[in-house]
């Protein structure tokens, strides 16, 4: 579906205007009083109260009748809510994984949490000369892929503990290394991947393969998916300063912001 920008189109001019009132109550995120929005969105009190009048008299804002404060209103939570209903990370990342793409010239994909751990749900194939065996669908292994890394460091689910445990006692058994051994390279690893934001594997999965991946958050806060970027060793720079890894953070950045996640409230 493309959606339509209506910048070049006639439209009318004082519901745009009466917005910005809507967008001051919105950043603010406390009731104001009505000089205080009025200041906010550039207009004189007199102006701003006939705007917020009609808004009270449909439900968008709501007014403490003891403080005379001005509030966001039910009609404007419902609002809300109907938008964040139809937000879709999977539909949401196809410019996003594309302009990726063809800015590192690496392959890269959208994973999130399916039945079974980490499963892949988009690709988006740099044709790059060395191939990268994955395929939608693919179920990533948790401790020792970028993308099942990423899951384990920042998505919250008491089924992925559980699963992350029986890999590690696979990894102990057949490395004939102690478990407590196993998980305290983990810990160390998921704190290096939660201090810089971004989680890397390095020939871990598959020999000769590097790869970072993002984690995706909603409106809530919580992990809904991740960006991940594949790319043969030698020409995928997996520093956690490199380009590859700043486009990615970007990119993830620019999904989360269109499923509602805000940074600084989080």
């Amino acid at each position: 579906m493309v959606t339509k920008v209506a910048s070049d189109r006639q439209g009318i001019q004082s519901i745009e205007v009466g917005f910005r009132l809507l967008n001051v109550l919105a950043a603010t995120n406390r009731p104001m009083m009505l000089r205080d929005i009025a200041k906010g969105a550039g207009m004189p009190a007199a102006k701003a109260h006939r705007y917020m009048v009609s808004f009270l008299r449909v439900g968008i804002v709501e007014q403490d009748i003891g403080s005379g404060r001005y509030d966001l209103g039910a009609y404007a939570l419902e609002l809300g809510l109907s938008g964040l209903g139809r937000l879709d990370p999977v539909r949401l990342s196809g410019p996003i994984l594309d302009a990726l793409s063809e800015e590192i010239q690496e392959t890269d994909a959208l994973a999130v949490w399916g039945n079974r751990r980490a499963t892949v749900v988009r690709i988006v194939d740099a044709g790059a000369p060395v191939t990268i065996t994955l395929r939608a669908g693919t179920v990533l292994p948790l401790n020792s892929s970028a993308t099942g890394r990423a899951f384990s460091a920042f998505y919250r689910s008491p089924f992925l503990k559980k699963m992350l445990d029986d890999e590690l006692h696979t990894v102990a058994e057949t490395s004939k290394t102690a478990i407590t051994t196993i998980r305290r390279q983990l810990e160390k690893s998921l704190t290096e991947i939660r201090t810089h934001g971004i989680a890397r594997a390095t020939g871990s999965l598959t020999p000769g393969i590097n790869g970072f991946s993002v984690p995706v958050h909603d409106h809530t806060g919580s992990m809904v998916a991740a960006i991940t970027a594949l790319g043969s060793m030698g020409e995928f720079d997996a520093e956690w300063d490199s380009p590859v890894a700043k486009a990615m953070l970007s990119a993830a950045k620019k999904l989360s912001h269109r499923l509602g996640y805000n940074s600084a409230a989080a």
